[in-house]
């Protein structure tokens, strides 16, 4: 990523690599950028705390030519997660756009404030404990949002960063013609990679914004008027999104304010996409294309294709990506894998990682998911039951926006249903009669709770790329749920 950056400043090419709220760099300037901001940078380990924009990929791409090990901070993690990541990964240098946060997590003043593609940005060098891990080889360690308040740092090479993005390029069809806009926050690593390595390899362009620039607030609510009007201002060709944003760009587009015919390829991953979305988003024409991926993989592992997409499933393996289904269905990743978790031992060279998420690959080698491993609980009939396939065909019912299903040693199947705004309960329930008549008896859904509200980051039922927190949101409504059993012989 580097190596293609510096050649395209050497070159004298004048096409912008990164654009923002204050200009566009191009390859010579953010090269300029990333090496003033170089000089800077002393510490092992640089915690970044900040808002999309061109000075967080200058940040990033400086740790990466210093071999600094780069933190991603979410600023949708609470402080508690934050204080740990910092602390776990012993960082001694963080860089931000909101002092007062830093300042409150680590008890110091800046050591100096920097001006950095046109934005002040504010740098702190918390004491780096003595007991502080070993980043030797290690380029970033991004943090998981995990189902447990201590979030676990994957430690990544730059090789794996490298591969990740280049193969990325080839499946995306990639070129220097591309614009992407960043909509995800860019410490998610799918939008690093993709949204700006993958970019910046192909010469293409991207645009990135501060969130809130662009209709989003926090990582869970959507402006859809703000969301399309950015869209349409800047025209990009690529977006990858969760399927909560792909809803609010359908239903502004059957509302009659269809997004840009710039669009060649969306991507969209990190949690289910309930099938009728798709369908709606492919009537829209909106090019979606469903991929899968891990953190312990360097992001995207399998994704569909521009001239090979499968419907329904998440696509093909990237180029240096091995695959392989266990005899349990359990999915098994071989290739460019990450070194370990940061305070566990070394990965070492372990052949295959055991992703916990359970699959089938079909003769042609496409990939379809079928639930999370830790996820499958057994009815009180010893039945098994994958809480993902019901939830998909509740998903199917467009009077439902979110759900989680429970059942676990139970006589029968509940669901949290949170409905679409406007949604009657009698209507619910005619939604859920539906599925029933497409599930078998064990994995029918025997009686619901409505949901006080959306699933969402800020109440810590949704992680930040959209799963649900099954664990949460059984605790917050576990009263609701015992009450339908409690009448149960």
């Amino acid at each position: 990523i580097i190596s293609q950056l510096r050649r395209r400043a050497a070159k004298g090419c004048a096409t912008p690599c990164v654009v923002g709220p204050r200009g566009l760099l191009g390859p010579a300037q953010l090269v300029d950028e990333m090496d003033r901001l170089g000089d800077h940078l002393h510490g092992r380990c640089l915690g970044l705390l900040m808002d999309n924009g061109p000075a967080w990929a200058v940040a990033d791409l400086a740790a990466l030519d210093k071999a600094i090990t780069c933190v991603p901070l979410p600023g949708f993690f609470s402080n508690a997660q934050l204080k740990h990541a910092i602390a776990d990964a012993g960082i001694d240098t963080i860089l931000t756009d909101d002092p007062g946060r830093a300042r409150a997590l680590c008890g110091l003043p800046p050591a100096t404030v920097l001006r950095v593609a046109g934005e002040a940005l504010s740098l702190f060098r918390p004491t780096r404990a003595a007991d502080a891990p070993d980043l030797g080889g290690i380029a970033k360690v991004t943090y998981t949002s995990g189902t447990t308040g201590a979030p676990k740092g994957v430690c990544l090479s730059a090789a794996t960063l490298d591969t990740v993005a280049a193969s990325l390029c080839e499946a995306s069809q990639a070129s220097e013609r591309d614009a992407s806009l960043s909509l995800l926050p860019l410490p998610v690593l799918l939008e690093n990679i993709g949204g700006l390595y993958a970019p910046l390899l192909a010469d293409a362009h991207c645009h990135l914004l501060p969130q809130s620039q662009i209709g989003l607030q926090g990582s869970g609510g959507v402006d859809p008027a703000a969301l399309l009007a950015t869209l349409l201002r800047l025209r990009p060709s690529t977006l990858i999104l969760i399927p909560q944003l792909l809803q609010a760009l359908v239903e502004a587009a059957e509302a009659g304010y269809p997004p840009p015919d710039s669009l060649r390829y969306v991507a969209v991953g990190g949690a289910h996409v309930a099938p009728s979305l798709r369908e709606r988003a492919q009537a829209q024409g909106i090019p979606v294309y469903q991929g899968y991926g891990l953190s312990e993989a360097g992001s995207v592992v399998t994704v569909n294709r521009p001239n090979d997409n499968r419907p329904g499933s998440v696509g093909k393996p990237l180029r240096h990506v091995r695959l392989r289904v266990a005899d349990d269905g359990e999915i098994l990743v071989g290739g460019s894998l990450f070194r370990g978790y940061l305070g566990d031992r070394p990965l070492g060279s372990q052949a295959w990682w055991h992703s916990g998420d359970l699959g089938r690959l079909d003769q042609d080698g496409f990939l379809y998911l079928t639930g999370r491993r830790k996820n499958l609980f057994i009815t009180a009939y010893g039945r098994n039951v994958a809480p993902e396939w019901v939830e998909s065909e509740l998903l199917l019912d467009p009077a439902i926006a979110q759900v989680a299903v429970f059942g676990e040693a139970r006589p029968f199947n509940v669901a949290v249903i949170v409905a679409r705004p406007g949604i009657r309960a009698e209507r619910v329930g005619q939604a859920l009669e539906q599925a029933n008549r497409q599930l078998p008896d064990y994995a029918r859904i025997g009686r619901y709770v409505l949901g006080c509200e959306p699933f969402s980051v800020e109440n810590g039922q949704l992680t930040g790329t959209g799963r649900p927190r099954r664990a949460q949101i059984g605790t917050y409504y576990r009263d609701a749920i015992e009450a339908l059993y409690e009448h149960v012989a």
